[in-house]
């Protein structure tokens, strides 16, 4: 509850966090080009490809943002240190802080499914099963990759430039710019093995009715395995 109220505190995080990415599924979704079938990409609609970026997009900002951001400037200032002198031990924070991401997340993909739906006629999944199971494979690779950059960033400031760096490639491949069934082959395969772009791809398949591929499953979790392990061995409490 205390680091809920922290969060709220901090209007441009939440706004970024919460509010922007369903204010630019509506600005896509306002595009008339992007709500006609295209006989290139299936007959699907552009928009359609564009739900499940924006759902990896709200979780890229939380996860490569406001989680390293968060954890390093405690850090910095000592928090993680005194909280050792009290009952509150820090691993108590850091689950408050991974608890805190993962509910602004699923808010957030719910409210855009919501939008998407609604307002502009895009199918739910169909398969709810796998798209949950790659939600939560895409969340675990991403909360990783956060909690390494929190780990090994010196400050706040620095946790937040390295996690802005980080997201312009990882959301590149992810689809934001140009959708994966767009992307030329090589693209389209790097994106394979990058954490969002088999996120993307599974809760498009998800979406289609189909499972994850074995592959983008094998990728998130060997995201989540390599990341989380640095994390555990270069994170510092002070």
């Amino acid at each position: 509850m205390t680091e809920t109220k922290l969060f709220f505190r901090e209007p441009l995080a939440v706004f970024f966090m919460l509010a922007f990415p369903p204010i630019l599924l509506v600005i896509f979704g306002a595009i008339p080009a992007f709500r006609e079938a295209d006989p290139d990409i299936g007959g699907l609609r552009v928009i359609d490809l564009y739900v499940p970026v924006v759902v990896a997009m709200a979780l890229a900002m939380t996860a490569l943002s406001g989680l390293p951001q968060m954890l390093a400037t405690y850090r910095e200032q000592g928090v993680l240190r005194r909280m050792r002198t009290t009952p509150v031990k820090p691993g108590w924070m850091l689950g408050a802080q991974l608890l805190l991401c993962t509910a602004a997340s699923v808010a957030v993909m719910l409210v855009l499914q919501a939008i998407g739906r609604v307002a502009f006629d895009v199918s739910l999944p169909r398969q709810a099963v796998a798209y949950l199971l790659g939600y939560v494979l895409s969340t675990l690779s991403m909360l990783a990759l956060g909690l390494l950059i929190a780990s090994l960033a010196p400050s706040g400031k620095g946790a937040n430039s390295i996690g802005t760096l980080l997201f312009f490639p990882v959301m590149f491949f992810a689809g934001l710019w140009a959708p994966r069934d767009t992307m030329p082959d090589l693209l389209r395969r790097i994106s394979d093995f990058t954490p969002l772009g088999a996120g993307v791809q599974s809760l498009q398949d998800a979406t289609a009715g189909h499972w994850p591929q074995l592959l983008h499953i094998a990728v998130m979790l060997g995201w989540t395995v390599v990341a989380g392990g640095l994390a555990a061995r270069y994170f510092r409490w002070e």
